[in-house]
């Protein structure tokens, strides 16, 4: 069989085309939406804990390099945004509610992005929160930035 210079061209640039349709592209593609279904996921186990009352499962979602915003007040680690959301578990019943209804992750894996509707008590909209989640080295998502408007 003979095959020309061109021909034989054609046949990698197929051959490479056809394993990166195959290989590359979808493997990126459910990459991403696995890593923003285990993000969101990890929200709304987050937003659970208030509903729980559970302060210390509370404390395992968030970093130890956290910070928090709320209004002009910027809280730094982990102890004290625990500390100073520790007056929002003392009730019986939750004082606000959260949900995400945007979650992005970076192409890396690594950072992502949730954000949705804090409600109150009576279920009245409130605001909107933002939250940035890191994935650390013990593979679990934790959030490293929280900010309410």
């Amino acid at each position: 069989m003979i095959v020309n210079h061109s021909s034989y061209i054609m046949i990698c640039l197929g051959l490479v085309f056809l394993f990166c349709m195959s290989n590359c592209s979808p493997v990126s593609k459910e990459k991403d939406k696995t890593a923003a279904s285990v993000v969101e996921a990890r929200e709304i186990d987050f937003a659970k804990t208030m509903a729980d009352r559970d302060l210390d499962k509370f404390q395992d979602f968030i970093s130890s390099e956290a910070v928090f915003f709320s209004g002009s007040t910027t809280r730094r680690g982990r102890d004290a945004v625990t500390k100073a959301w520790a007056q929002y578990f003392k009730d019986e019943t939750a004082p606000f509610s959260w949900n995400p209804d945007v979650v992005e992750v970076l192409e890396s894996g690594r950072l992502a992005l949730t954000s949705g509707p804090v409600h109150d008590a009576s279920g009245k909209l409130m605001g909107r929160f933002t939250s940035i989640w890191r994935k650390e080295e013990d593979g679990q998502w934790r959030v490293v930035f929280d900010k309410d408007s």
